[in-house]
């Protein structure tokens, strides 16, 4: 799939990663890009069509797909991130909040968009994973749990999408310089190489984006004789 005269629709699109991600595919020749966010109305994006959407809220989602009944990219970007501990008595809570919008939010979305994906040859589908996706830290394991289950998500899209030509990427990166991130003293990556890597993979054919050296390094050690998740990261 290219960029060029492509339909976009971005979700979490007010900010961060996703704003890029907005602004990005249009310097890439989008046709149109629709930017979701829960409150429009702070989407400073020039170019953009502005789009009511709550990820966890079915009826936002049904009046989006009404609006952006053409799109070709989907981009599942919005999404949450807990701090605590697995012991922690609000552990509970706070998986079911993240799994709510990092899980079932892209879900939805997929299932909504399927049939509007399939009618200009199959179109695409990007959900934006994480590093902790694959492995756990003390800082995240809950937002660990909801991206795990994500991939997850991602790789049975790819199997139910694959007969209507669906093609369907998994981004997987760790701390990017965003708003998000502004608290943990980490080191992060640009939202604009990371954008600009998942549309390369994306006009390349991919499934899977390995954003950062972090990423990689977790990613080839899956496999090890030790593999990297029975020694999660220390942050």
């Amino acid at each position: 799939m290219q960029l060029k005269n492509a339909v976009v629709f971005v979700t979490g699109a007010n900010r961060g990663l996703g704003e890029v991600f907005a602004r990005e595919a249009l310097v890439r020749g989008a046709k149109k890009v629709y930017a979701a966010a829960r409150n429009p109305q702070v989407i400073n994006i020039a170019g953009v069509t502005a789009v009511e959407l709550d990820v966890t809220d079915p009826a936002t989602i049904t009046r989006a797909v009404a609006q952006a009944g053409d799109i070709t990219l989907l981009i599942n970007n919005a999404g949450i991130a807990q701090t605590g501990s697995l012991l922690d008595a609000s552990a509970e809570q706070h998986i079911r909040q993240q799994m709510e919008t990092n899980l079932f939010g892209p879900l939805r979305l997929a299932q909504a968009f399927a049939p509007v994906l399939a009618q200009p040859g199959g179109g695409a589908i990007i959900n934006v994973l994480s590093v902790a996706s694959w492995i756990s830290s003390a800082m995240l394991p809950t937002y660990s749990v909801s991206k795990s289950a994500a991939w997850s998500l991602t790789n049975g899209l790819r199997l139910a999408l694959a007969e209507q030509g669906t093609q369907v990427l998994g981004l997987h990166a760790g701390f990017i310089d965003t708003g998000m991130t502004k608290d943990f003293d980490v080191p992060k990556t640009s939202p604009l190489d990371i954008v600009t890597a998942t549309y390369n993979a994306l006009e390349a054919g991919l499934s899977e984006i390995l954003g950062d050296d972090i990423t990689r390094q977790v990613h080839q050690g899956l496999t090890a004789g030790q593999p990297v998740y029975l020694a999660p990261l220390v942050r």
